[in-house]
């Protein structure tokens, strides 16, 4: 697959270098590195005028800050009493690494001494946290109230950065095409294995069924994606490649459903 010309397996690589740490690496998951917002990080800073080093700490600064906040959501949200220390170990670990990969960024973001990138990296991740405490507290009063929390969650890190490098147009992409790629995603999950985790942890805490949630899933999906075809005919020229991974990526998910449905 094509990425831009700033390379993200290259991005990629010196990310996993700067997260690697043995020890942890034995105890918890390998934390995940989400290759969409890897790309769509690329095509917001690669057009700036900073310098190629700028350009590289910006973004691994920022998924940096994306996978310390991915990986503090591994932690449970209930702890038991007679849990033993092979449980709880691995708890106590995701935590830690989570604050470790927080080091990490203020420790890249100092040495290139961008005070205002570190203000805009803290608001964003504060606003974060309280869009994810609205979705542990259940405070969506519908099911479209939950998506757009989750949406904002997904989605505001990279809007952040690109508000910060004055790239609105990337940013209304990565709005849009973050949550269409995560519930198509789920719908699929669905109708192959008739589970999916985000859907039913609205399901479980409503009187939802789960027909009426797909069908309000296909209709947000069908949405997004017109939306989305508008904004992708927007794009300029020196943005092609996104184009082109989006449409590719969406051919993909469709010809999933397709088969799916055949098999069904």
């Amino acid at each position: 697959m094509k990425t831009s010309s700033m390379d993200t397996r290259h991005l990629r690589i010196l990310i996993e270098k700067k997260i690697k740490h043995t020890y942890l690496e034995k105890h918890i998951q390998k934390p995940v590195i989400d290759e969409e917002k890897l790309i769509l990080l690329t095509a917001v800073i690669k057009n700036t005028t900073l310098s190629a080093t700028q350009k590289e700490h910006y973004i691994i600064t920022t998924m940096l800050v994306q996978i310390a906040l991915d990986t503090h959501d591994l932690v449970p949200e209930v702890n038991y009493p007679d849990e033993n220390a092979e449980v709880k170990l691995p708890k106590q670990l995701n935590v830690l690494a989570g604050d470790y990969f927080s080091g990490l960024y203020y420790l890249l973001l100092s040495e290139i001494e961008d005070f205002d990138l570190i203000h805009k990296l803290a608001s964003a991740i504060k606003e974060i946290n309280e869009y994810k405490m609205k979705l542990y507290y259940k405070e969506a009063d519908s099911f479209q109230d939950y998506i757009d929390l989750i949406k904002e969650v997904e989605s505001l890190l990279i809007r952040y950065v690109g508000e910060y490098v004055n790239d609105s147009i990337v940013s209304s992409i990565t709005y849009n095409w973050l949550i269409t790629n995560k519930l198509i995603h789920e719908r699929n999950k669905f109708g192959k294995y008739g589970f999916s985790s985000l859907l039913a942890e609205w399901i479980n805490n409503s009187s939802s069924t789960d027909d009426s949630i797909l069908d309000i899933v296909e209709s947000i999906i069908n949405t997004n994606l017109i939306q989305l075809d508008e904004m992708l005919l927007q794009l300029p020229l020196q943005h092609q490649t996104l184009k082109e991974h989006i449409n590719s990526s969406l051919h993909e998910l469709l010809l999933k459903k397709t088969s799916i449905v055949e098999e069904g």
